[in-house]
């Protein structure tokens, strides 16, 4: 069985025991945290699409750990003016362990 659910602002298709990085999702390590923004269920017989969410579907998950990801640098620099700009960023992540689907 699968599913296909909507967390900061991406879409992601999982199923049982799935491990997943995605934005933020408030909670600490070993917490339990639900998606209840279901796109899609699938897997036995015809596959369930919702418009645009199922009702009383949802996702329940893990919390595996809170962390960031890797630097990312934009640097913009314009010819013969000795005018440039560096920026960083390092968005926030937490890896999910996925243990149930109900649908």
């Amino acid at each position: 069985m699968y599913a296909v659910i909507k967390t900061g602002g991406k879409q992601y298709r999982v199923s049982a025991n799935d491990t997943l990085r995605v934005e933020k999702v408030a909670g600490d390590a070993g917490a339990t945290v639900e998606f209840t923004e279901v796109l899609m269920v699938g897997g036995e017989g015809a596959p369930k699409i919702g418009t645009p969410f199922l009702s009383g579907a949802k996702v329940t998950a893990e919390v595996v750990l809170q962390g960031r990801a890797d630097k990312v640098i934009a640097f913009k620099k314009r010819r013969r003016k000795n005018s440039r700009r560096k920026r960083g960023h390092r968005q926030e992540l937490t890896t999910v362990k996925i243990r149930d689907i109900i649908g």
